[in-house]
């Protein structure tokens, strides 16, 4: 019997019979992983059928995993698991413990039959470039967090415009896409006016700010509040030649340079919230404990990974603020 089977006027559509085919063939042990199909050509020939006819019936097998193209050498069974209806690419820009809580929701709240296949770019453009251009036809949907690089639609519009989504940050030539993301300059400023009742016991505010991965709306965040308050303050890029000074409120953006401050605070012998204040950007566990628990202000990772597992299956449009607040504790 042959593999593929095509017949005219069953109320099929010919690219589903190939799909179907291909189905039974694993099903019945016919085909198992790394066995070879049959070509574009032949099956075209054979059942006189067009060329996009049978290369669309392939891509559906290949979005879903089930097989994989190799230049030159045709399509093979890559997966014997036909579960599989539908393939997330999901590129972040680095993985760490909120990210995690992101990551976490998002599998959770998707349906089984929803496979995610995770990459990281570490805020590197070529590296970012590659792994998108690697994989245009590989998925049905792309979620894409750039973080903070630039000119990103260069290669973004390259995928299937209604299959991209856009995650965390979004500037200003990635709008026309469905998005979560944060209000970076918006979170920021109203924080920190939440905050300020606490911050007045503090003589001076320093922001933490590497440029090279944070989001420059948390920079314009900052620099709108202390300028409607009148607040002395400080922006620094690192902490490793500076030494806190009694009276001085730190903004704390990444986890590293929370804990070497922390480290210098108590290698000084002065104490967190009474000579040193401390506010860090985004929330954790071990922030609620450690000295007595560090202030944050933090958006709601797992709210956004939940989001969006439903505008995917919902195929849903949408651009949505998520949603950010202050957590004070003592640290302040």
């Amino acid at each position: 019997m042959s593999l593929i089977s095509v017949k005219n006027n069953i109320g099929i559509p010919k690219y589903k019979q190939i799909v179907y085919s291909v189905e039974r063939a694993i099903n019945s042990k016919e085909i198992v992983k790394g066995d070879s199909l049959p070509s574009i050509n032949s099956i075209k020939n054979r059942f006189s059928l067009s060329r996009d006819t049978v290369l669309a019936a392939y891509n559906e097998l290949k979005t879903r995993g089930i097989v994989e193209s190799i230049p030159g050498k045709g399509y093979y069974v890559k997966s014997e698991n036909l579960e599989i209806i539908q393939k997330v690419f999901l590129l972040f820009d680095e993985f760490n413990s909120f990210k995690e809580d992101l990551y976490n929701s998002f599998l959770e709240n998707l349906d089984d039959n929803i496979h995610v296949d995770i990459y990281f770019h570490h805020f590197n453009k070529k590296l970012f470039n590659s792994l998108i251009h690697d994989n245009i036809g590989n998925y049905n949907y792309y979620v894409i967090m750039p973080g903070n690089l630039q000119d990103t639609n260069n290669v973004i519009k390259k995928l299937p415009h209604d299959k991209v989504y856009i995650l965390d940050q979004v500037h200003d030539d990635l709008k026309q896409y469905p998005s979560i993301y944060q209000n970076f300059e918006k979170d920021i400023y109203e924080s920190l006016i939440n905050a300020l009742p606490h911050l007045k016991k503090y003589k001076k505010i320093v922001l933490l700010f590497p440029k090279e991965k944070q989001p420059l709306g948390m920079l314009k965040g900052f620099q709108k509040f202390r300028k409607e308050f009148d607040f002395p303050y400080e922006v620094i890029n690192r902490l490793e030649d500076r030494d806190p000074n009694i009276g001085e409120a730190y903004l704390i953006l990444d986890d590293r340079s929370l804990i070497v401050i922390l480290k210098k605070i108590r290698d000084m012998d002065l104490s967190i919230g009474r000579d040193i204040g401390i506010i860090s950007y985004n929330d954790t566990l071990l922030k609620e404990i450690v000295e007595g628990g560090i202030t944050t202000i933090s958006t709601d990772f797992k709210g956004m990974g939940k989001r969006l597992a439903q505008m995917l299956m919902n195929n849903q449009k949408l651009t949505i603020e998520n949603s950010n607040g202050l957590i004070l504790r003592k640290s302040l």
